[in-house]
């Protein structure tokens, strides 16, 4: 009994293996040589098809002047029919930023990260086929901008500017809306000693009849303070709402 029960463990040691091995081939090589992109690859997508593609836009300015607080900018409405928009940090200790599902939204959001080292910024978008595009680079950073204390927590104010929330609207030449919507929160991260993770974890957006244009999941590893630029298939008002890992919610309007 025991070497057959030696015989299912090794069989099944051997299928994870050939899965994990299965999940690795699958990746493309790394254009960006990252130490890190077969692990996000195989975490992130599994086996699903991967390509790089250049149709991924990803903006970041050449120098990260603040790694507290760096600006990324994801435009993916090259690629026709995505559904979804993964933007992370490959040597970053909390990896993911945010992962945006669209409804009734166009393949663009703007958004700032922190950055804990020299780093790839990727984002990665799925189309309705399941194959996700990739696209980033390479950015210098001095570090330490996940394991930092929040500005708002050495100034010791946050609380009494904690949910304070700004949005604007602008029409776009094709009748699209792009919308901004900004939050006061320190995003904890966890990494600081003596202050616990506490960051806003969800996004949603919607029309005037309450229909979904968009849902997004939110990590740690977004600035403090955070805003999100997206582009929206509506017009008229629009509504949000942001909750955060307490469960205090914080929502929004703009337009008429």
């Amino acid at each position: 009994m025991r070497e057959m029960r030696r015989l299912t463990i090794a069989a099944l040691s051997s299928v994870a293996s050939f899965v994990v091995a299965a999940n690795a081939q699958a990746a493309p090589v790394d254009p960006l040589k990252s130490p890190m992109w077969e692990h996000h690859a195989a975490r992130l997508f599994g086996s699903d098809k991967i390509v790089f593609d250049p149709r991924v836009a990803v903006r970041i300015p050449e120098i990260a002047e603040n790694q507290r607080v760096f600006p990324v900018t994801v435009d993916a409405r090259s690629v026709p029919d995505v559904r979804r928009i993964v933007l992370f940090a490959d040597l970053n200790p909390i990896p993911v930023a945010l992962d945006y599902r669209l409804a009734e939204a166009e393949p663009f959001v703007a958004t700032r990260i922190k950055l804990d080292q020299r780093t790839p910024v990727r984002a990665a978008v799925q189309t309705a086929d399941g194959t996700w595009h990739v696209g980033g680079a390479w950015i210098d950073a001095a570090g330490g901008g996940c394991s930092a204390p929040p500005v708002s927590r050495v100034k010791g104010d946050w609380a009494d500017h904690l949910g304070e929330v700004r949005g604007a609207q602008w029409l776009e030449k094709a009748g699209e809306t792009r919308l901004r919507m900004t939050f006061r929160h320190p995003m904890d991260t966890g990494l600081v000693e003596n202050i616990p993770a506490y960051n806003i974890e969800h996004l949603s957006i919607r029309d005037d009849s309450g229909k979904s244009l968009g849902e997004m999941e939110i990590f740690g590893s977004v600035a403090e303070d955070p805003a999100f630029t997206v582009v929206v298939n509506a017009r008229g008002a629009i509504s949000f709402e942001a909750r955060d890992s307490a469960g205090l919610r914080f929502p929004g309007k703009v337009g008429a």
